[in-house]
């Protein structure tokens, strides 16, 4: 049974290293309240790949 609460796992992409073209991809799993952020997240995470700090948004 799930729960019936706000907040929802959701996974993070990184923007620039699908515009690329590079091989691998890199994800971040977290959550957020979907009452107070219904829009897509966007946060800045660290790209191991690419070995720098890019903007990594919310995927469906």
């Amino acid at each position: 049974m799930a729960k019936k609460g706000g907040r929802q796992q959701v996974i993070l992409e990184c923007t620039e290293h699908k515009a690329s073209g590079l091989p691998g991809t890199s994800r971040y799993v977290t959550k957020k309240n979907r009452k107070n952020t219904p829009e897509r997240l966007e946060l800045k995470k660290y790209n191991p790949i690419l070995k720098r700090i890019t903007v990594h948004r919310e995927i469906k």
